[in-house]
């Protein structure tokens, strides 16, 4: 077995993954502590990707990067950038597919929490970032944990979006979900089971080490 898109998969999710923390906790915080008339649309356009069908989103971020198109050729011929079939435009397709899994449970931990936090932060002289980072964070830790660990699971699992923007290109963009589909394809039921158990065990482990140590903390904490 090549165990070359599961290394792929295991670095594609990681480096979402750790991209979607730093941006998800500041846009959770901000979608919990302002009201405007922007805030519906923001949630809703943040929440799409789990109701999307995902070849209807990969198919227009793959318009969106092609250079045949007006931003995909911007990038291209500014930035020198191209998306479309490369690593780097699998990771923008994930954070993409995977932001509501990273900023819905932070929002939500970040909405329980009484105001009167932020409020004895500000009394201090305290900015809201010091506030964010000392105060807030620390409170909600088991949220950005169950974050991190469904935007981790979600992007391993990713095939639709996946294959909309980058193929199938060994090395590259082939990652094990793409490998599973191409094995059942070519009637390969033992190289798409030695993968899917892979996933399987990787999945359900990094859930019941979430759940063990959530658990360990909810005991701590009504000690």
């Amino acid at each position: 077995m090549d165990w070359q898109p599961i290394l792929l998969s295991l670095e594609l999710a990681g480096i979402t993954t750790v991209i979607l923390l730093f941006a998800g906790i500041p846009l959770a915080y901000l979608l919990a502590n302002h009201r405007s008339r922007w805030k519906p649309f923001l949630e809703t356009l943040i929440s799409m990707p789990l109701v999307l069908p995902p070849t209807v989103l990969g198919f227009y971020i793959l318009v969106a990067f092609s250079p045949s198109y007006l931003f995909g050729a911007w990038l291209e011929k500014w930035l020198a950038i191209r998306l479309v079939f490369s690593f780097g435009g699998l990771v923008v397709a994930s954070m993409i597919y995977s932001l509501p899994f990273m900023v819905q449970p932070i929002q939500a931990a970040l909405q329980s929490l009484p105001h009167s936090l932020t409020e004895a932060g500000l009394t201090l002289g305290k900015s809201r970032w010091v506030i964010l980072r000392r105060i807030l964070i620390p409170n909600i830790r088991p949220a950005i944990l169950t974050g991190t660990v469904l935007s981790f699971a979600h992007t391993i699992g990713e095939f639709g979006v996946i294959l909309m923007i980058g193929g199938n290109i060994p090395g590259r963009t082939r990652v094990a979900s793409v490998a599973i589909f191409e094995a059942v394809e070519t009637l390969n039921y033992r190289a798409a089971n030695a993968y899917a158990l892979i996933l399987l065990v990787i999945t359900f482990l990094i859930v019941w080490l979430v759940s063990w140590i959530n658990g360990r903390s909810f005991n701590t904490w009504n000690r």
